[in-house]
């Protein structure tokens, strides 16, 4: 019998970086846990993890290409798959022009060490200014607050958890999640943190979450009224003449507009409209000013809405005036090892709006469009028109907006192709399906959220197994699509690039390259290098063209009228009497984790959270099955009846699935759900940014 070993990496399923240490024998997993040694997640993992071993051994894993053809699905091999798709893309980009050939990208995307690397130049050899992804579904208002404020979309600020004595969470539920735009393994360890020397944490959403349940306090608020309780702290910050801007006093513009417009949303004048009490906002406003340092934190419930991209703007303002930014215990800015902003300039000018969607014109940014028009584009005749796409581990019908009218548009394209590991919801409408590796047989650095970490480090983890040989790694798919559509010969120096020899690059022409940052550095360091907690940066890291923070940029002015309207208190749609918004499961990510049979087993958990007083209104009991309807769809779900739900606000899990026909996922098929997708409305969105609007979809229950 061949003996044990250990080997060390980062999960990258969610965004968290925990460090895990996992014991195998040949090519069986014996077991994987935290790495104790790991110097960021100090030995802390989640469930989620036990699905890497579950990818890996999963029987409905596809590990070679298939093609739908009229009698199903057929094996293909690789060159006869990737010569079918090259010319196919040609012959309709030659006859419809560049852009009737679109993109769509998943979240997995941004774990994936080789396409983080590799699908800028695939995306530039397409040709298509028509690109999609999850991050319209998601994170939109972040970049788009972070590009006019600080002069780069990437230049996100996070909270400094570790050193914070007051921490506000807006719509975010950070113990479930691990983070999100905040990467931070044992969130629920950090913030017990925080309560033991002496700080406090408070929550406002409309739903009491697990977040909100060990917090200090929990203030409900009405879905998408986030905006208007973030401008009545601004304006007590104002009223009370307590704005510091410390360090920042000369780097920062716009302070007397902010203070001019703040002044029409006192606690008083929104406190009806939000659902908390104007004196509760008040002593709110004092506990954040009084705290020696203080941070707001916004995330999906303030992102994901008509007013995201007021939400998070906000956010920042707050941080900003109240002298907690840039401040240790602040919201500050990472320092990563693989820097994306090393080569931005100031001034750069931005994406947003150099283009717009064909149908309702929402904005590009960042190299794409808001994923909320895809299905219109496709089904939309006229020049410009999508007739072709190409997904890369996404499922955007069970995760994005408005998912069956998706599933329909995506029947009718005249050519797709689906680079993805499952037959699924969506790829099952794909000519070729082409499955890549992952998890434990790539190699593994964390491009993006090292970005985003509360704590500066840096970890590299090199593939446990090897793949098969009749396997190709997700970026082999990405380059080999690439150089065929650019006519590159097998023989020139670019086939030899790898994701390593990129990452080593970078890792050499970092902020830390002159301190001997290498890759081969970090292969002598398997449980990562701790580079120390988040320091004061601003200076050196913002990308206005001037070096100062626009406090105030114009598209929030313009945006501010449509917000201004909600004050008006319209009466709510008698058709659709409830607000539904989704929630996070600890045991889910994306719809990848579905396959694993250990995260889906036990109680179901996609199930419809009602208020006791509105079950008993409806004549609802517990358990029972009920329809809900939107104006665009309608699901039947299982009811639990509970107080830790605003009443007139339902909730269900987000991207839960795996309940249509013609997919193999045998063991997701024991336990499907619905997805909230069929309800949410594609024409919902935040109007600035073009992010889709999940929360707030306004929905009817009746008795199935």
């Amino acid at each position: 019998m061949s003996e044990t070993n250990t080997h060390y990496r980062n999960c990258n399923i969610c965004e968290a970086m925990c460090g895990l240490e996992i014991t195998y024998q040949d090519k069986k997993i014996i077991a994987i846990k935290g790495d104790q040694h790991d110097p960021f997640s100090q030995g802390y993992n989640c469930p989620k993890a036990l699905a890497l071993e579950d990818f890996y051994n999963d029987k409905d894993r596809l590990k070679t290409p298939i093609k739908r053809t009229n009698s199903g699905w057929q094996a293909i091999s690789w060159d006869d798959a990737f010569s079918e798709i090259v010319e196919k893309f040609k012959s309709i980009q030659q006859q419809h022009g560049k852009n009737a050939l679109a993109v769509y990208l998943g979240n997995p995307n941004a774990h994936s060490l080789g396409n983080a690397l590799f699908l800028k130049p695939f995306l530039k050899s397409l040709g298509t200014i028509n690109r999609f992804s999850s991050a319209s579904a998601d994170q939109l208002p972040h970049h788009v607050a972070a590009n006019y404020m600080f002069g780069a979309g990437m230049l996100i600020p996070v909270p400094d958890i570790d050193r914070t004595d007051f921490m506000l969470i807006i719509g975010a539920n950070p113990v479930v999640s691990n983070g999100s735009m905040m990467t931070a393994p044992n969130v629920i360890g950090r913030m017990k943190a925080i309560q033991k020397r002496g700080g406090k944490i408070v929550v406002v959403d409309p739903r009491r979450t697990r977040t909100a349940k060990i917090a200090d306090q929990h203030l409900f608020i009405r879905p998408e009224k986030d905006a208007l309780l973030l401008l009545a702290l601004i304006h007590c910050v104002f009223s009370r003449n307590k704005v510091n801007l410390r360090h920042l006093e000369q780097q920062v513009d716009g302070l007397d507009d902010v203070a001019r417009i703040a002044k029409t949303y006192s606690p008083e004048a929104v406190a009806e409209v939000v659902g908390i009490d104007a004196s509760t906002i008040e002593a709110l406003a004092d506990d954040m000013l009084a705290a020696d340092s203080a941070v707001c934190y916004s995330r999906m419930g303030a992102s994901t809405q008509t007013f995201g991209g007021l939400c998070l703007w906000l956010t920042n303002v707050l941080n900003i005036i109240t002298g907690n930014f840039d401040r240790a215990g602040g919201a500050m800015f990472p320092q990563p090892a693989f820097d994306l902003l090393r080569n931005h300039k100031p001034g750069h000018k931005s994406s947003f709006g150099q283009h717009h969607t064909r149908v309702r014109k929402l904005p590009f940014f960042n190299g794409e469009f808001p994923v909320a028009t895809l299905a219109e584009e496709i089904q939309t005749p006229g020049q410009g028109q999508i007739k072709s796409l190409i997904t890369v581990a996404g499922n955007p019908v069970l995760s994005s907006p408005s998912g069956h009218q998706l599933a329909q548009a995506f029947a009718g394209l005249d050519y797709m192709v689906s680079i993805d590991i499952y037959l699924n919801e969506t790829t099952k409408y794909a000519d070729i399906i082409l499955p890549g590796t992952t998890g434990l047989e790539n190699s593994h650095f964390d491009v993006f959220f090292n970005s985003f970490s509360v704590r500066n480090t840096v970890k590299y983890s090199a593939p446990l197994f090897e793949k098969q040989a009749e396997q190709r790694a997700d970026w082999q798919i990405l380059k080999e699509i690439s150089m065929r559509m650019l006519n590159i010969a097998t023989d020139d120096p670019m086939q030899n690039i790898t994701p390593e020899i990129i990452l080593d690059m970078e890792l050499k022409k970092g902020p830390y390259g002159e301190q001997g940052m290498s890759l081969q550095k970090l292969i002598y360091h398997p449980h990562g290098i701790d580079i120390g907690p988040l320091m004061p940066c601003l200076a050196e890291r913002i990308k206005t063209a001037n070096g100062k923070i626009d406090l105030f940029p114009q598209v929030y002015r313009d945006d501010l009228p449509r917000l201004q309207k909600v004050m008006a208190q319209p009466a709510r749609d008698i058709a659709y009497p409830f607000e539904l918004i989704g929630r996070r499961l600890v045991k889910s990510h994306n719809t990848w984790t579905q396959n694993s049979a250990r995260l889906i087993k036990g109680k179901n958990p996609c199930t419809l959270e009602v208020h006791s007083q509105d079950a008993h209104a409806l004549g609802i009991t517990q358990g029972q099955r009920v329809t809900v309807n939107s104006a665009v769809g309608q699901i039947e779900i299982e009811v639990v009846i509970t107080d830790d739900i605003q009443q007139g606000v339902v909730t269900m899990p987000q991207g839960w699935g795996h309940n249509q026909q013609g997919t193999n996922m045998s063991v997701a098929a024991t336990q499907p759900g619905v997805s909230i997708n069929d309800l949410t409305d594609a024409n919902r969105v935040d109007m600035l940014t073009g992010n889709a609007a999940f929360n707030g979809t306004p929905v009817a229950i009746k008795v199935a």
